[in-house]
């Protein structure tokens, strides 16, 4: 029997576009507003290896948009959320618009621009058109494909890659680099991996400390992005890894889980990541709610996991803190510089992405330049001003609250963990930028849409379908 003609095109398109969002996961992980300090690639093997300029996604994206666009005319479905859902996001990016007439920098803004643009029609594309249980299934696959590799990619720096550069840098700065081929030394050069100090050329030590150091990043600009992704994407890979293989034999099986266990569990520990790590708490004790245990049990457990992960957490970043915990210290200044721009702007801000222009000026003398003020929401108010900050909190809180309610009863596996990761990504915003990483955002609010659309509609058949063999 033929499909109706409302599903037609959808299966492809989710199969397309997450495709796509897979692409931004392994070449769009720097944040927009570096756009200009990417080189193109300028051979095959830099094209396959190297994150692509922002700006080319923009390019990827923008066809893909119109076609979603020509789609929701075509099937014209309805809004499946409260009215404010569909409002707020406009309302948000119309803001942006205004406070972009009044940017103290062109160039950022229009990087940001296109930024946010992407991220409204990611939310509008999950919401209208890959919110059914049979598009999600499609759309996972890109997204989970792009995961492991990354994820294979960070296990890679952490147990090979980096400490075989350290050992070739310290090497070539102990021979004076007569051993590094003239085009590779040039290459190193230009990318600031080695340095002239002193009347000679020197490993840079940033370097070494970050090879020395271990955190990977996976093919994102830095750990705490590689962090982002896996409390986004790794929830719903474990269910999948759980759900989707049951008619695999036992050996076959216990294979796939467990190389996703440790793909993801091994990867977020060297990412390093400390707010990560306090909101995966977080997560655990949500999931430890949702299981068929008695209550008294279930805080129990709770009890136990917060002491555990809390009591590791200390131990794994003692040196940390007791070296005064510099990164802490340095968001501080940022976000108290984010209010204090927001004072003297109230209105419009400075301009989306332009945080760095004004922090530049007002910064604590012995604080580290930031570009980024290191928290998604008060950027938005430094940035766009006193409406433009509460127009998108608002928008992610009622939005979250929508969800959640439905979310928390269904007893649908696949839906909560969309929903844990979407929402554990925005709070990782109190204190990191990935709503200014393609990679990050357009995924997140695909999903958020995504969401969005099924708890208006079928989340209760949502299992069913991803799990079936069943095609649109």
């Amino acid at each position: 029997m033929k499909s109706p003609p409302q599903n037609n095109g959808i299966g492809g398109y989710a199969l397309l576009f997450g495709c796509f969002l897979g692409l931004a996961i392994l070449k769009f992980g720097n944040p927009v507003i570096l756009d200009q300090k990417i080189i193109p690639p300028a051979s095959f093997s830099e094209f396959r290896a190297d994150a692509w300029p922002t700006h080319w996604g923009n390019w990827i994206f923008f066809p893909l948009a119109l076609a979603g666009a020509v789609l929701v005319l075509v099937r014209r479905p309805a809004w499946p959320g409260p009215r404010r859902l569909w409002l707020l996001p406009i309302l948000w990016f119309g803001w942006q618009g205004l406070s972009a007439s009044r940017t103290v920098d062109a160039t950022l803004t229009a990087a940001a621009l296109w930024q946010f643009a992407g991220c409204v029609a990611a939310f509008f594309i999950g919401t209208m058109l890959l919110a059914r249980s049979s598009a999600l299934r499609w759309l996972l696959v890109g997204l989970m494909a792009a995961l492991a590799f990354c994820l294979i990619r960070g296990i890679d720096q952490r147990l090979f890659e980096f400490p075989t550069d350290r050992q070739a840098l310290l090497e070539g700065e102990r021979s004076g680099w007569t051993n590094t081929p003239p085009e590779i030394f040039a290459e190193m050069k230009r990318d600031g991996v080695i340095i002239h100090t002193n009347g000679m050329d020197v490993a840079n030590p940033v370097i070494l400390a970050k090879y020395g150091k271990g955190r990977v990043m996976g093919t994102l600009v830095y750990p705490n992005a590689l962090a982002d992704v896996i409390l986004l994407l790794w929830p719903v890979s474990l269910v999948l890894a759980f759900n989707r293989t049951r008619q695999l034999r036992p050996l076959m099986r216990g294979a796939v889980i467990g190389m996703t266990l440790f793909l993801g569990s091994a990867a977020f520990v060297w990412t390093g990541s400390k707010l990560g790590w306090l909101i995966a708490l977080a997560m655990g004790g949500a999931c430890l709610f949702q299981l068929p245990w008695p209550l008294r049990l279930k805080w129990g457990a709770l009890i136990a996991l917060v002491t555990v992960g809390l009591g590791i957490f200390a131990i794994r970043f003692h040196g940390y803190f007791a070296a005064g915990a510099t990164s802490t210290g340095a968001r501080l200044d940022y976000w108290r510089a984010a209010v204090e721009i927001t004072t003297q702007n109230p209105l419009l801000g400075t301009g989306p992405g332009t945080f760095q222009r004004p922090y530049a000026q007002i910064k604590s003398p012995d604080a580290e330049m930031a570009r980024l003020a290191h928290n998604d929401y008060l950027e938005q108010f430094s940035d766009s001003g006193i409406a433009g900050g509460i127009f998108y909190a608002t928008w992610i809180i009622t939005g979250l609250l929508a969800i959640g309610r439905r979310i928390w009863t269904s007893n649908e596996p696949i839906g909560f963990a969309i929903f844990l990761g979407v929402s554990a990504w925005f709070l990782q915003g109190l204190g990191e930028f990935g709503l200014y990483i393609p990679a990050l955002a357009w995924t997140a609010f695909a999903l958020f849409g995504v969401l969005l659309g099924l708890t208006g509609n079928q989340i209760d058949k949502l299992s069913s379908t991803v799990y079936s063999s069943h095609r649109t």
